[in-house]
């Protein structure tokens, strides 16, 4: 490891090896590398890594991911937690085109027995119900997208159930029509029926021993696949793995092969400029299209709100363009800091370090993590914890912590006041 100033990547790579060893996750890490290794070496374009992986240390040195942990303050408990024993999961995005031989050589590998594909079940959501029952009844098309239009639909949509009890216009319509009412009462109990099964687009699950000997196989089309979903398998203990086919390492290869053909020297991807001022322009501009997360018209328009102009920028946007910090005014905040319309401000002194390159606003989830332990004295085990708390919206857990915060807060001679408020 280059330049390990104070032997702090060697602490790192011993303490990560202790955890895997500990947990008995080395063989894991070694089926990953295995992996990636061959498809490396035969023309399977592979991405860089993503997901909470890169803040492994050893992955990085494995060549598994090529982010730097240590740059980039990447912590390696937000992937492995030694006190919440969790199987460890890292994505791998394959080329679309050779995603299959990758697969292909996983069977070889472990003689084709202990890998399968795993079954996702097609869940009727509040409108599919309703249209099938109006087909079976034989209503009307006409009078079925009317009421169709009335109902919520979308992630966060309300039940169908509670959206006819609490909905005015819905009670309007069964009081007035009684064949609709009834037609909402039969449709009620099929609401999260599974209504088909599909292959995961990316899950892969590998046994020490053939599959069928853990759960039930079942033929989808071409794919063979358990016939049980993730959330089960994973109880059972069974090691889950994503292999994404991406469209967009496809495109990357036979660009680079195209240059070639054509006489030119191709770019080594793994090691282009970063400080490029013509890339930072195209972006600032919002002229993305093509580029991978980068070329919706939400994300254009936030890139010219936004104007990235360094590396530390992009990470930022692409942490910001989610629900949370869109309909809380962060990124608002964000942009109003960063291009110097409004003074960067700190609740706490020791929180500098750790939010100068967001400009004071806690973007990231690693940041609620450092903030808990340089802050409040958390261990990063009890940091990770909270992030997940946090993450998955559990209030009655986030307030347990709550008060450990506010008393190492406190111990840290931080104002009562300031650490309830942050």
């Amino acid at each position: 490891y280059p330049n390990d100033e104070g032997g702090k990547a060697r602490a790192r790579v011993d303490y990560e090896r202790k955890v895997i060893a500990e947990l008995g996750f080395v063989s894991y890490f070694l089926i990953v590398w295995d992996l990636i290794r061959w498809s490396r070496a035969n023309g399977v374009p592979v991405g860089p890594g993503r997901g909470s992986a890169a803040g492994s240390i050893v992955a990085y040195l494995l060549g598994i991911t090529k982010v730097d942990p240590l740059r980039y303050d990447l912590l390696f408990e937000r992937f492995l937690n030694s006190a919440r024993v969790s199987m460890p999961d890292i994505d791998i995005d394959f080329c679309k085109d050779g995603r299959e031989k990758v697969l292909d050589y996983m069977r070889r590998r472990s003689r084709a027995e202990p890998v399968a594909q795993f079954v996702t079940f097609g869940t009727m959501a509040s409108l599919t119900p309703v249209r099938h029952v109006a087909r079976v009844l034989d209503m009307p098309l006409k009078d079925v997208d009317k009421i169709a239009k009335k109902i919520p639909a979308g992630p966060n949509a309300p039940s169908l159930a509670e959206a006819l009890e609490k909905d005015q216009d819905l009670v309007a319509i069964q009081k007035d029509r009684p064949d609709l009412a009834e037609l909402f009462r039969l449709s009620v109990p099929l609401e999260g029926l599974a209504r088909h099964i599909s292959t995961h687009a990316a899950g892969v699950v590998i046994a020490d021993r053939p599959i069928v000997e853990y759960v039930p196989l079942a033929k989808n089309g071409d794919d063979v696949t358990t016939q049980w979903p993730m959330t089960q398998l994973e109880e059972l203990g069974l090691l889950k793995m994503d292999y994404l086919g991406l469209r967009t390492l496809t495109i990357l290869e036979k660009t680079l092969r195209n240059i070639e053909k054509e006489g030119g020297t191709p770019p080594d991807l793994d090691r282009l400029p970063e400080k490029d001022p013509k890339t930072y322009e195209l972006l600032m501009a919002g002229d993305t299209l093509g580029v991978f997360q980068l070329e919706s018209d939400g994300m254009k328009k936030l890139l010219a709100r936004l104007k990235p102009d360094c590396f530390e920028d992009l990470i930022a946007v692409l942490a910001l363009y989610r629900p949370g910090p869109l309909e809380s005014g962060m990124v608002e905040m964000f942009t109003r800091r960063k291009h110097g319309q409004e003074p960067i401000a700190y609740p706490h002194a020791s929180m500098e370090p750790i939010l100068r390159d967001t400009y004071g606003c806690i973007v990231y989830q690693e940041q609620v993590m450092l903030i808990s332990n340089s802050l409040a004295g958390f261990s990063l085990n009890e940091a990770d914890n909270l992030r997940k708390a946090m993450g998955k919206k559990k209030p009655e857990i986030m307030a347990k912590f709550a008060d450990q915060f506010v008393a190492g807060s406190v111990k840290n001679q931080c104002a009562e006041g300031t650490a309830r408020e942050i």
